[in-house]
């Protein structure tokens, strides 16, 4: 088997193994333990990003990091939005302070500053949306909306970019990226999403739905290509290698950490 059928192989088996215990937790699971499965994911993101933007030492930047990583997702669960705002500032203002506190030489980088309050805006902010959806009406529902959106349209753009794949989406960020795999993500996202939402969002018209899923496919391609971007300017090819076939964690947030939110304000605002 050539290297690339056999990371395609582990691509699936790794699907195959995940999927089931994803649905049981989703299905079954009370809301606070589908909250931890995601505090675990989000720590795991955290984690590899830790890794990538700060390599070895910053102990207590990765600390404060992985703190904030278990805490955010906690006020959103328990907490309302006066709460979490209220906790998103000082998280600020506590980081920054901290890291002047820490300043032992005349030459220091301040850039650890804005390191670290990225990561928890981009990844347990953002992530935190899953428990936030989970608590909506019909929330099971909203949350297979995402994950079909989201992995059956990576499986379409895999396939058509692999056999017809021509044009280079962004060679400067993600080379391996086509025209012709966002054009296949697309389409596989939006016609999964119309056929879910038929079965089990009637309520929603059809229309909102292709909106929501077209709009959403393209908002979650470009969530893959942003965390590419810090991958590679830190020269890495996957963010971690927990997960065969895929990648690290971080591989398979990438686009649902844009995907969530923009899903959850279209059902609020859009919606209704």
């Amino acid at each position: 088997m050539s290297n690339t059928g056999n990371s395609y192989f582990k691509r699936w088996l790794t699907g195959l193994i995940l999927a089931p215990l994803l649905v049981i937790v989703i299905v079954f699971c009370s809301k606070e333990i589908f909250s931890a499965v995601v505090i675990l994911f989000i720590l795991g993101g955290v984690w590899e990003y830790n890794h990538m933007v700060f390599g070895n030492g910053f102990v207590k930047e990765k600390i404060q990091g992985l703190i904030l990583a278990v805490i955010i997702p906690l006020f959103v669960l328990f907490g309302n939005s006066q709460h979490l705002l209220a906790l998103l500032a000082f998280s600020v203002l506590i980081v920054f302070i901290l890291f002047v506190l820490s300043i032992k030489e005349s030459r220091f980088d301040v850039l650890s500053v804005a390191k670290v309050i990225f990561g928890m805006m981009y990844i347990p902010f953002l992530m935190s949306y899953f428990i936030s959806l989970r608590m909506m009406d019909k929330g099971i529902e909203w949350i297979f909306f995402v994950l079909f959106l989201a992995f059956i349209g990576d499986i379409f753009a895999l396939y058509v970019g692999k056999y017809f794949g021509r044009h280079k989406l962004a060679p400067l960020v993600s080379p391996g990226k086509t025209v012709e795999g966002l054009a296949g993500l697309v389409l596989g996202s939006t016609s999964a999403c119309l056929i879910f939402s038929y079965y089990f969002l009637p309520e929603i018209s059809l229309m909102q739905i292709a909106i929501l899923a077209f709009t959403g496919s393209i908002i979650g391609q470009l969530g893959d290509i942003c965390e590419s971007a810090i991958k590679r300017n830190y020269g890495l090819k996957d963010a971690g290698s927990i997960l065969p076939g895929h990648g690290g964690i971080l591989d398979r947030l990438d686009c649902l950490i844009f995907i969530a939110p923009f899903v959850y304000y279209y059902r609020i605002f859009i919606i209704g």
